[in-house]
């Protein structure tokens, strides 16, 4: 492990692996190196890119400073894209490619590329998202962090019963720790609206992938976030959901990241760059 100090002194763990172009890989809400999918996406993609994989800041190896901000997690990126040679691709996973949006509109060309795979984000309000952030807030106000985590597994659709099996498994309690970090994705998630407003700051080729069975809303979403992007595209992984089998994901990265649209189900939506404003399938 290396580690990078951040423009206002927290200092974030990272692994670098493989050799090629850089890759930064951005995790998700309750997810770090240890426990979450991108160490092994990372072993996948090493072939072709170096990556990197990292703890966002309150998380794993990494400390934090409080208050929290949405530019300070941006800032921990640019201090990443440093040590990566001063230039990298994004990749942002979940809540992660909120993230991951909101650093390639604010940090221009420093960022070469930037991919996201299903951003939890709606095209129209949705009142359980504030409804979440509401009782998010104050379970953590009052260091109610197994409330916290309860409310996050049921809002990533997880059934009471399941969330109730899940108390007394390691995936839990690795959740709990970092668990004043949910209210982190969900101030990058806003009001679980489309960013427009970061969507067309970015000026770099973005690919949006989303699964053949994810929640249509998530399907929805993507599609017009690759309309809405003005260099963006569409991708559809066939026989894939939310929890996407890594394989097929690290296929698409390395595809699409060198400009080409991988096997499966490309969007006529996006599959060519297009703006907020192209014209409805």
């Amino acid at each position: 492990m290396a580690t990078v100090t951040s423009r206002d002194g927290t200092v974030i763990g990272f692994d670098q692996l493989g050799t090629g172009p850089a890759l930064i890989l951005v995790d998700g809400a309750g997810c770090y190196r240890d426990a979450g999918p991108l160490r092994s996406l990372a072993a996948l993609l090493a072939p072709g890119f170096t990556v990197y994989t990292y703890d966002r800041r309150g998380r794993g190896a990494s400390s934090d400073t409080l208050p929290f901000s949405v530019d300070r997690e941006i800032d921990d990126v640019q201090a990443l894209i440093g040590a990566a040679g001063g230039r990298a691709a994004l990749f942002g996973m979940s809540s992660g490619g909120a993230l991951a949006i909101a650093a390639a509109a604010r940090l221009g060309p420093v960022i070469t590329d930037l991919a996201v795979h299903e951003v939890p984000v709606s095209i129209e309000l949705d009142p359980a998202a504030l409804k979440y952030s509401r009782e998010l807030a104050d379970a953590l106000a009052h260091d109610r962090r197994a409330d916290a985590v309860a409310l996050f597994f049921d809002r990533v659709g997880l059934q009471a019963d399941q969330v109730a099996s899940l108390r007394h498994t390691p995936a839990w309690a690795s959740v709990e720790a970092i668990a004043p970090t949910l209210a982190y994705d969900d101030a990058v998630l806003g009001d679980g609206l489309l960013p427009y407003q970061r969507i067309e700051a970015v000026r770099v080729p973005v690919t949006v992938l989303s699964g053949e069975f994810a929640p249509e809303f998530i399907r929805e979403s993507a599609r017009a976030m690759a309309t809405a992007f003005p260099l963006g595209r569409h991708v559809e992984l066939a026989g894939q959901s939310h929890n996407v089998d890594l394989t097929v994901l690290a296929t698409a990265l390395s595809t699409v990241l060198r400009g080409a649209v991988p096997p499966g189900r490309p969007s006529t939506r996006g599959a060519e760059p297009s703006g907020r404003d192209a014209a409805q399938d």
